[in-house]
């Protein structure tokens, strides 16, 4: 009986080989149809990637997600008349770029051991918007003095030290400040508002002075304690920091341009 079974199994085997050896869409189209009805497929949602850096306390869950619409995303195992439209190309030379830019700073990092620590406090991650490069307080390690504005000169050194990387790339930089959630009263006239307007335009003044154009820079602003990057503790030190975008932009287009 085993062996009866094992040549039934090889037989169905070279039954589905032979079926596979010739291409026909309408066929890989059922078969397609079949996989997604026995395992079911996800096309609700889809994620970008993150990168996690040793000494940074675990999320419990992903931030700043890219959701692509059901009607966006494609279940089937040829390219659709959606896919063919989609940049690929420019697409790809972005994220090449990205990790270019990604690998310089690691790089400049270990040249420098008297910032090792300070580089502990970096954690890259890519979103729509383009490479994130998130400087986050921790416990005991705080980049800034509490309620001020001027970074520790261990904070100088290494925003100075990714000056030439961000500088090399054809990207616009956008700097925010965030705060973390406190139970402590505000000074009057300056809150955290202010606080964290003024930190991203500290780091901003510090990339001037390392030679950054002024015209490369997309925007700086402060979000206070809105957008925590761990939601489930506001009031944690890593939500406390400061965040360098190379935006991913579309190129410019010329005022007479026609399609």
């Amino acid at each position: 009986m085993t062996f009866a079974d094992l040549m039934g199994l090889l037989v169905a085997f070279f039954v589905m080989l032979v079926a596979f050896s010739t291409q026909d869409q309408a066929k890989l189209q059922v078969v397609a149809g079949s996989m997604r009805d026995a395992f079911g497929v996800q096309d609700k949602v889809r994620y970008s990637g993150i990168i996690e850096v040793l000494g940074l306390p675990t999320r419990p869950k992903l931030k700043n997600v890219a959701n692509i619409q059901p009607e966006d995303a494609s279940a089937t195992p040829s390219p659709d008349e959606k896919d063919h439209k989609r940049n690929f190309g420019a697409r790809f030379k972005d994220d090449r770029s990205f990790s270019l830019a990604s690998a310089s700073l690691r790089q400049a990092f270990q040249e420098m051991p008297e910032i090792t620590e300070a580089s502990k406090h970096i954690m890259l991650e890519e979103t729509k918007q383009g490479l994130n490069i998130e400087i986050i307080d921790q416990d005991g390690r705080s980049m800034f003095p509490e309620g001020s504005k001027e970074p520790y000169e261990r904070m100088r050194k290494l925003i100075a030290k990714m000056a030439p990387a961000l500088k090399a790339m054809p990207y616009r930089i956008s700097i925010t400040g965030h705060t973390s959630a406190s139970r402590v009263p505000e000074k009057a006239g300056y809150g955290p508002w202010e606080l964290s307007a003024d930190r991203a335009n500290a780091i901003r003044q510090i990339l001037s002075a390392e030679g950054i154009p002024s015209g490369n820079f997309f925007m700086v602003a402060g979000k206070a304690d809105t957008e925590p990057l761990f939601p489930d503790n506001p009031a944690m030190s890593s939500n406390r920091r400061v965040t360098i975008t190379m935006m991913r932009e579309e190129p410019p287009l010329p005022p007479d341009f026609k399609p």
